[in-house]
């Protein structure tokens, strides 16, 4: 909603700066997004003195001038305006300046003649609808004063963000009577008088011409209109014209600006039909019914619904209620008659109608959030009385008022003891009845203390004591209302673990370059066929959607893969074929079919494409089962969960797994399993690359997470590391060895770490053979060890090793 100073002022004495009006109206719940200067553009022109004028040689209409534009040296401009005169004042726009309509002010030739700048016309910068000639200003000024300083042109322009419940201030009477609060003693609004003059009014009744019929009273509580004769269509003038183009409307005629200029004023949307294409010279409000398709003021046709309500003559529809009217009644150049309408309408059949068509108009706006039923009549007079004058036309001598159910006004009983203990303040029963006077409302005692309000019509939005409460605290000042705590401090409550844990396993994944998705709960149906699983696997137990939205989201899932597999297509299709992906989520075991599945919380992962991005010091890799084996036991570490042992996994288990490359992850029991995904499995899902997934159980992860975290010290004496290779049969497990040798290490203070730093099968070592070299931490707590120390040791612990997986030592 965009208003402008010198509008409010129309209608209320008002003297604030505008930042203090901005500020105050902003505190009252009317928060005004921006200030804007409306002349800050004449700023840049300036006051010239025309100080020669010579006929051009080589053109009759144009002129040579000498201007004083305040500089050292006079300006030569060409100028074509017939009414330059040496000694006038004008309008001056130097090179650089650039005009309203963005044109652009440079230094050129005309006609061979050098024009240092532009003298402007009224029309040009704004200011008047002149453009036979230049500005002449009358009066002693000084060259080079900027316009609008010379001409003490000063307005402002407020553009306020109003919420729907102030449908009020879709006015600029509505912006005034609020501004109207600010000011002590509290101004009152004044509104224009719309009696109109004698000479204006004829003998002829409406009701000889025109007839309204309400057929839906509920969608349309009332209609009023008016009519006029010997209407003159033409151009709007300045002040008009100036009005509407200040807050962003373009004028068309004086009939459809004195329509737009009333809504604009008052907050009530009119519309003007020549009369003289309405049938019958009947106005029938009702639904459109059997009505297929209407044609609205912009050319569209647009499919109407049975119950949106329509404007009709005696014959047809004309306009679409509150919304647009019809191409088939608009107002023409050649319009003599005019009936205007100002109706009330229901809000939700104007918001229903508008989102159907698409269609957002200013009228729509207002109509949705509710118009002043009883503002219907000021509002036609002020538009008849305007469009008699500015058109030269007749009035009829009275108007049609269709009303079924006259409007009662909202009354509320307000106690001001209940209304402090609400708001935290201590007002007077005079201070509230002020404060809601000052708006409008009328305030009365009840009896008992209590007040009794009469709600204005226009506040639609006021209906019960907490909406006075509100009144009264914005035009007191929420800022003026102290702030208090409760007397008792809130309690927290511990964070639930599980939130926790999903909070930590997001911040180490996403450490590990993986990005989480967020799925649907519902998925497609075959899923449990497209990961192979056998016919008695748990995760087929899945639960029916009576409705699903679609086959893709038939049932609840058993599990997360489907929807990171889904993600992965969608992103190679992208030629985004390097991917990390994880999720947190539930998975559902339907168990009985009366009762709720089995909820199992859940924690999947994805990788694919290559380890790196290609650079000149990098190669292509692929990831491979080490890189996603590794994310995971990262994880786990940063989970606090260590010694956890990779088996290998039945592959009946996790059908869905390349044959020798799945496992189980185990910590006191499965808590897991990760491999790589088989070709059928990736083909079925639409898939060509290699992809590699884990699945964790959420819950068995929480279980082996420690309470606490205990530190130590660090190291005060340096390892020392001692290497032993065995060659043992290539289907041991490098976990079983790794296993054997944490079991030594548990016995053995000295050793700190061990680890595999190498694997190696082929020539020449036997077939079926592989030699696997580990690397042995020792250190010492009480001394620096050296290697006399722990060569009995090592030697021993080599020799167990031995022993237990019949290995051999190398050569």
């Amino acid at each position: 909603m965009k208003v402008t100073l010198s509008w409010i002022k129309e209608y209320i004495a008002l003297d604030l700066e505008p930042e203090e009006i901005a500020s105050k109206l902003t505190m009252a719940g009317l928060e005004v997004d921006a200030i804007e200067n409306l002349y800050a553009y004449l700023q840049d022109i300036v006051v010239a003195k025309v100080l020669e004028v010579k006929k051009h040689p080589d053109a009759d209409k144009l002129s040579c001038c000498v201007v004083d534009t305040g500089n050292s040296t006079p300006a030569h401009i060409v100028c074509g305006a017939p009414n330059v005169r040496p000694g006038m004042y004008s309008a001056c726009a130097l090179p650089g300046v650039i005009l309203p309509g963005d044109v652009k002010i440079k230094k050129s030739k005309l006609r061979g003649q050098v024009s240092e700048g532009m003298l402007c016309s009224g029309a040009e910068l704004r200011l008047d609808t002149d453009a036979a000639g230049i500005m002449d200003l009358s009066g002693e000024y000084v060259p080079g004063t900027p316009l609008n300083q010379a001409l003490d042109f000063a307005d402002t322009v407020f553009e306020i963000d109003l919420t729907p419940n102030r449908p009020d201030c879709l006015s600029v009477m509505g912006v005034a009577r609020e501004a109207g609060a600010f000011v002590q003693p509290n101004q009152k609004l004044v509104k224009p008088d719309v009696t109109p003059a004698p000479q204006r009014l004829t003998g002829t009744s409406i009701h000889d011409h025109a007839r309204v019929d309400i057929k839906d009273p509920d969608l349309c509580p009332r209609y009023c209109a008016g009519l006029l004769f010997d209407v003159t269509v033409g151009p709007s003038p300045f002040w008009l014209r100036r009005r509407l183009e200040s807050v962003g409307l373009t004028p068309i005629n004086n009939v459809v600006d004195v329509t737009n200029f009333v809504m604009l004023e008052t907050g009530q949307p009119l519309h003007a039909f020549d009369y003289d294409n309405l049938a019958d010279g009947r106005i029938v409000v009702q639904k459109a019914g059997d009505e297929k398709e209407f044609t609205t003021l912009d050319s569209k046709t647009h499919r109407l619904d049975p119950d949106m309500l329509m404007i009709c003559d005696g014959k047809r529809p004309v306009a679409l209620a509150g919304v647009m009217g019809g191409e088939n009644s608009e107002i023409a150049p050649t319009t003599t008659r005019v009936l205007i309408e100002s109706a009330c309408f229901n809000p939700v059949s104007i918001r229903r109608t508008a989102k159907r068509t698409g269609i957002a108009t200013d009228a729509s706006h207002r109509f949705e959030r509710g118009v002043d039923p009883d503002g219907t009549v000021y509002a036609l007079q002020r538009a008849m009385a305007l469009m008699a004058d500015l058109g030269d036309a007749a009035m009829a001598k009275d108007m049609i008022d269709a009303c079924p159910e006259p409007v009662v006004p909202v009354c509320i009983e307000l106690d001001p003891v209940a209304m402090n203990i609400r708001l935290g303040t201590d007002l007077s029963v005079q201070e509230i009845s002020r404060i809601l006077e000052s708006v409008a409302f009328k305030v009365q005692p009840a009896g008992k203390g209590c007040l009794m309000v009469s709600v204005p019509t226009f506040r639609v939005d006021v209906t019960r004591p907490e909406d006075l409460s509100e009144e009264v605290a914005r035009l007191w000042g929420y800022n003026r209302i102290d702030t208090t705590y409760p007397p008792v401090p809130a309690k927290g409550r511990p964070v639930n673990p599980v939130i926790l844990t999903r909070r930590t396993v997001r911040n180490i994944l996403n450490g590990l370059s993986f990005s989480e998705a967020i799925n649907y709960n519902f998925i497609a149906k075959d899923f449990c066929d497209r990961l192979r699983l056998s016919e008695n696997d748990t995760r087929r137990n899945v639960v029916q959607i009576l409705n699903p939205l679609s086959d893709q989201m038939s049932v609840l899932r058993t599990s997360l893969l489907p929807g990171l597999l889904e993600n992965m297509r969608k992103n190679t299709s992208q030629q985004t074929d390097t991917l990390r992906l994880f999720e947190i989520g539930k998975t559902f075991f339907n168990t009985d079919a009366n009762a709720l599945p089995d909820e199992v919380e859940m924690l999947a992962g994805l990788i694919t494409g290559n380890r790196t991005r290609q650079t000149w010091y990098a190669k292509k890799q692929p990831v491979d089962f080490f890189d996603l084996k590794g994310a995971i036991e990262d994880l786990l570490e940063g989970l606090g969960i260590k010694e956890v042992i990779f088996t290998r996994i039945d592959e009946a288990a996790c059908p869905y797994f390349e044959p020798g490359y799945g496992a189980k992850i185990h910590k006191q029991g499965d808590i897991g399993v990760l491999g790589k995904l088989s070709h059928p499995v990736l083909r079925s899902f639409g898939l060509k690359q290699d992809a590699y997934v884990f699945e964790l159980d959420l819950s068995a992860v929480m279980a082996h997470m420690p309470d606490q975290i205990q530190a130590k010290p660090l190291p005060r004496y340096p390892s020392i590391s001692q290497d032993v290779t065995l060659i043992v049969e290539r289907q041991i497990p490098v976990g079983d060895v790794m296993g054997q040798m944490k079991t030594i290490a548990e016995k053995e203070f000295l050793v700190e770490d061990m680890y595999l730093f190498d694997l190696f099968e082929g020539s020449p070592l036997a077939e079926g053979k592989k030699s696997l070299s580990f690397r042995i931490v020792y250190r010492s707590e009480n001394k620096t060890l050296m290697e006399k120390h722990i060569r009995k040791l090592h030697a021993a612990i080599s020799s167990r090793l031995v022993k237990a997986f019949h290995a051999d030592l190398p050569e």
